[in-house]
């Protein structure tokens, strides 16, 4: 079997790598455009980088929309940026990636959208990005899609393409330190399902099969001690494994849980983390029972079982109920209360099922199953 690897052009990984920032990226250009959290490192890399060059700063909060996606481009085409840098969450890191790709295209960002739009390729190549996580959570500094919506459509769907890989991952877990607890418990949740859906993936390779089975139990244990005390060690593991995570479903696609948790995050403004955390356990029992049911072999989800199992010091039999009551005693709430407002589960299961996130899950399963997994969670 024959594949290829995406991953960053460049990655920087570790403590005080953000102190490179400023240096590194004024060498790419003498305009930089600036999409920005509310971090403190972003307002330390904002003096940095305006001592240095021309930069046009654009504050975004929550996840990005087609609205905000148009009114950013309208801001950026006539900047005419060299570099674009992203430093926040993943919804800042996908409005930089967007950005990246449309300011030199010469169409309607719909023309680029999947499943609600044309899902053209790019026409041009995207402008150089640099992209500073400050979260640890999506991996968006290693991936090749930008998750924008579309309220119109009540959909959030992928702006893809190999190139928006960003030239420039720089992860630096300091950034990440003392974050409030539920962005902590719900980006950390986040990070941990997106090594394991790769590992389970149909898609899966030994590339990412090696990077996914250690990384697994790696962000299980740092996330629990998170949940804890604050703990830069932890914060360096989970870094760690929201980097790989991206890497990975860059490279062997998601399943259900995000198959799901992208339609849903469509239609509720909940957490998208908080979405897949809660879906995880449902998910991970209804694709054991569609393998057996399809005489597949169950050991790769019965492997992260174990890793539950000896994270929460339980049995295996009891490793996804414990998973899902520690969630819920640190404060993760059920689905009911993340959708505030009533849940419509066979459209939500029939749209995901026609999601590309479905194409990688390990097992085909049906909407009525994708239903089911709804009421559980």
């Amino acid at each position: 079997m024959a594949w290829t690897i995406l991953m960053p052009g460049r990655t920087i990984f570790g403590r005080g790598a953000a102190d490179t920032a400023p240096e590194l990226i004024s060498g790419l250009g003498r305009r930089i455009l600036l999409v920005r959290g509310s971090a403190p490192g972003a307002d330390r890399l904002e003096a940095a980088l305006s001592a240095r060059a021309e930069v046009l700063t654009l504050r975004h909060h929550g996840e990005p929309d087609l609205p905000a996606l148009t009114a950013a481009l309208d801001r950026a085409r006539p900047f005419a940026p060299d570099v674009i840098v992203a430093i926040g969450g993943g919804s800042v890191l996908d409005l930089g990636k967007a950005l990246a790709a449309l300011v030199p295209s010469s169409r309607d960002p719909l023309d680029h959208l999947e499943v609600v739009g044309r899902g053209l390729p790019l026409d041009q190549a995207p402008l150089p990005l640099v992209a500073i996580p400050t979260t640890a959570g999506t991996g968006a500094e290693a991936t090749r899609n930008a998750v924008i919506g579309v309220p119109e459509h009540a959909r959030k769907v992928s702006l893809r393409d190999d190139r928006m890989i960003p030239d420039v991952a720089l992860v630096d877990p300091a950034l990440t330190d003392h974050s409030p607890r539920a962005v902590t418990l719900a980006s950390g949740l986040d990070a941990v399902v997106q090594v394991i859906e790769p590992y389970l993936s149909s898609r899966a390779t030994p590339f990412t099969d090696a990077l996914c089975r250690a990384a697994i139990p790696q962000g299980l244990a740092a996330l629990r001690r998170l949940m804890e005390a604050e703990d830069p060690a932890a914060r360096d593991a989970l870094a760690h494994v929201s980097l790989t995570g991206g890497i990975a479903l860059s490279n062997a696609g998601l399943g259900a849980v995000h198959g799901l948790a992208g339609v849903l995050g469509g239609r509720h403004p909940a957490p998208h983390g908080a979405l897949c955390g809660r879906l995880l356990v449902p998910v991970l029992r209804a694709n054991r029972a569609a393998l057996t049911a399809n005489g597949h072999s169950t050991d790769r989800i019965d492997e992260i079982t174990a890793m539950i199992a000896r994270t929460f010091s339980t049995s295996p039999d009891k490793a996804l109920e414990t998973l899902d009551t520690w969630a819920t005693n640190n404060g993760l709430p059920d689905l009911a209360t993340l959708c505030v407002t009533p849940l419509d589960p066979q459209a939500t299961a029939r749209d995901a099922a026609a999601s590309s996130s479905m194409k990688a899950n390990p097992v085909p399963v049906s909407e009525d199953t994708l239903a089911a997994i709804l009421d559980a969670a």
